[in-house]
This record gives C-alpha cells, structure tokens and sequence, in this order.
C-alpha cells in the first residue's frame, strides 16, 4: 500500500468514490472545483496503482485543521486504510504544530476508535462554518462533531 499526496491526475477517481457515497447518504458530496481547490489536503491510499482510499487535512484557523472527505473504497474497508490515513493525516498535523484536529461525520465510531471525543457543535469556533453556508444542509447540520488533542 502506498500514502501519498493526490495529484491532480486524481481528481475524477476522488469526485466519483465521495459522490457514490454521498448519494447514499453517508457523507456531503464534494465538487470537483472543492477537490481542485483543496488538492493539496489530500492523502490517498493506493495499492496497485489504485486510488482505494483517501482523507484530506483541510486547516481552518490558529492550530486548528479538520479532517474531510474520508472515503474508502467498498472492496477495501475494514482493512485498516481510512485508520492509516488519519494517522498519517494527524502526524501532518503535527509538523504544521496544529494542537486541534475536528471532523464532522455520519460515522463517528471510525473516529471515535482513532482517540476521537464526540463534542457539541457549539464548541467548535465560529470560523468552522465559514465554509458550511454552502452546504445543502445548512443550517440543519446532522453530522456529529469529534475532536482530538494532539
């Protein structure tokens, strides 16, 4: 299995594994114009050449940075690629000295078993939402909020 960063030769593989999932409810699709403009966040799990997993570490204020658009592919999960993903996300964390790692997620078990704690949206500063008006969701956010100290 190779980590790496994604390239923009990656953009279709990514738009069309977090779409297939949006379209069944378990994450917020993204744009390709978001995953164009975010490249850089992004690590992806690759084995044989094949896109079968990835997160991005988008950061959002002073030592702050969420983790975003984890998605595996369906032949690959429970193989241990989305918990190496966040780890190499949180030890890119590190380097930038972020102290605070959040996501927002439909599947809070996968974080909470990363050392994740689930925490009320309230908690999360005001410039997490800066980027939320766009969302189909908003105001009516149903995602739970989690956080990590690192």
């Amino acid at each position: 299995m190779l980590y790496r960063k994604a390239t923009f030769k990656d953009v279709e593989t990514m738009y069309t594994l977090i779409n297939a999932y949006a379209e069944q409810g378990l994450m917020l699709g993204r744009s390709r114009n978001m995953l164009y403009e975010c490249l850089r966040d992004f690590v992806l799990a690759e084995d044989n050449g094949e896109v079968v997993g990835m997160g991005a570490l988008h950061l959002v204020w002073d030592a702050l940075a969420e983790i975003r658009a984890m998605a595996i592919a369906p032949h690959a999960t429970k193989s241990g690629i989305g918990r190496s993903i966040v780890q190499a996300l949180i030890e890119e964390a590190k380097t930038l000295e972020i102290k605070t790692i959040f996501t927002l997620t439909y599947q809070p078990g996968f974080f909470i078993k990363q050392g994740f704690k689930e925490l009320s949206k309230d908690q999360l500063p005001h410039k997490v939402w800066k980027e939320c008006i766009n969302c189909t969701k908003f105001p009516n956010c149903d995602e739970i909020a989690l956080n990590i100290e690192i």
